[in-house]
């Protein structure tokens, strides 16, 4: 099938995702809708004004151009076009809903860093299904904010960091040693697997044998449903992927009840030591952390492993390749690293792999041009004025990340990959957002720079 086919396919099954999107949740009728008129008058007055912009298409409004976009050489011509039309915030109407899309760095920090008096996450329907009410992806208010803090914590551990760093060796080292110039390297699926069995061992302790091979066969199926259609009886991509995250549960589950069984056994010594993301909510004495609530989180949490870590990897390679001269000094500093640890008989520590200040420039770098996470998307709680914008209560919301970090405005050369950009560059800008920002900021942001260090590091010392 050649690619204008494809296109026309992909376009009509999101037609039809649109059309039982709305039919379900009654958009055409909603609060968000039932307002659209009033805010047109707020957009003509002298105080705050209603973003300029287009709805599109009656039902499937411009989610057809917004994703056949994103397929074209030019992924940003949706963004650019209406950008110079309307500015850098305008209205829309993608996936099923009206939207304010914003590709301003400023207004975008603003509903980030709000709470969920203003803003609450927002997904497509299939995705919400997956996730359940509970994923921390979801929830809000004291809850969350206690089981993402708990999680947090563990996962800046130097404890935890310090396992990464041996288990990246033994994986990478297993991997690359089967490694042969007659063939072919697919860093992305060597990259995934590699994060995989990282990010299984420090979330719930598996880390070989029947047990992982399971558990990744499950959430290959459970996974392949986030962008299917929300259709959910037999035989369907979501009703199978469902199906795969109860068998996940329960698999978890067990290991929970393993993990308490074995506490109960070792409470009169005193050496209860949380190993994992599991331990440290199992010790935690809030009621509603309950075992199925860890359960449906830690198949969540899996997602990064599966998906984030491996593109920024797989990036870095091919940005790397496409420049001589940062490869070579990349190359340059990671092999000084390597000759003054053989020289002291010295291992190599998780903070030795941060305080690479090339390194960690190319992988900066890497976040802003390849985009790991493209957007982030919230729904008013309430009319919430910022910048002078007006986002309507019910209203979803699209931050932008992609266009911010590609824009001429906040980057000099957008498009062209330099990591000397960062060299006097502060990171801590609303213009440089890759994992999102404010109280949803992903907690495994450390990690995944430092797989992302080490795997380079084993690249790069051991092929040329």
């Amino acid at each position: 099938m050649d690619t204008s086919s494809s296109l026309l396919l992909f376009s009509f099954f999101f037609f039809i995702i649109i059309v039982i999107f709305n039919k379900i949740n009654g958009l055409r009728s909603s609060p968000a809708t039932k307002k659209l008129n009033d805010h047109h008058v707020i957009s003509h007055s002298h105080g705050p004004k209603f973003p300029q912009g287009s709805l599109g298409w009656p039902v499937i409004g411009e989610t057809i151009e917004f994703v056949s976009s994103a397929y074209s050489d030019h992924p940003e011509s949706f963004m650019d076009k209406r950008r110079v039309m309307y500015g850098r915030v305008f209205k829309s109407h993608i996936f099923g809903t009206a939207t304010i899309v914003s590709t301003d760095a400023e207004v975008n920090r603003a509903v980030l860093q709000s709470d969920s008096t203003a803003f609450v996450p927002f997904y497509p329907k299939t995705v919400r299904e997956l996730m359940g009410k509970s994923s921390i992806l979801l929830i809000n208010g004291s809850l969350h904010r206690r089981f993402h803090g708990l999680v947090g914590s563990f996962l800046k551990s130097p404890l935890l960091k310090a396992q990464i760093v041996r288990d990246m060796h033994k994986f990478l080292s297993e991997s690359m040693d089967l490694w042969s110039e007659d063939q072919p390297v697919l860093l992305q699926d060597v990259s995934k697997t590699v994060a995989f069995k990282v990010l299984a061992k420090a979330l719930i302790s598996v880390e070989k044998g029947e047990e992982l091979e399971e558990l990744k066969k499950e959430f290959e199926n459970f996974i392949s449903g986030l962008m299917s259609l929300p259709i959910n009886f037999p035989g369907t991509q979501l009703h199978r992927s469902l199906q795969a995250k109860k068998n996940m549960v329960k698999q978890v589950e067990r290991i929970i009840e393993g993990k308490i069984r074995r506490a109960e056994n070792k409470e009169e010594d005193g050496t209860v030591i949380a190993k994992d993301v599991v331990d440290v909510l199992l010790k935690d004495s809030s009621e509603y952390l309950t075992h199925t609530l860890i359960a449906n989180n830690m198949i969540d949490m899996m997602i990064p492993g599966h998906d984030s870590v491996p593109v920024l990897i797989t990036l870095a390679v091919k940005f790397l390749s496409d420049s001589p001269a940062a490869l070579d000094l990349l190359t340059e500093e990671n092999m000084k690293l390597k000759s003054l640890k053989e020289l002291t008989g010295e291992p190599l520590y998780w903070n030795d792999y941060l305080s690479l200040p090339f390194t960690q420039k190319v992988i900066t770098e890497t976040l802003r041009m390849g985009n790991v996470i493209i957007g982030v998307m919230r729904k008013a709680m309430k009319d919430v004025e910022i910048k002078g914008y007006v986002i309507p209560k019910g209203w979803c919301f699209l931050a932008y990340l992609r266009s911010v970090h590609l824009d001429k405005l906040y980057y000099e050369s957008p498009y062209k990959f330099n990591p000397w950009r960062w060299q006097e560059r502060d990171m801590n800008t609303s213009s440089f957002s890759p994992f999102g920002g404010g109280q949803r900021l992903c907690p495994g942001l450390d990690l995944a720079r430092l797989e992302a260090s080490i795997f380079l590091h084993h690249l790069v010392t051991r092929f040329r």
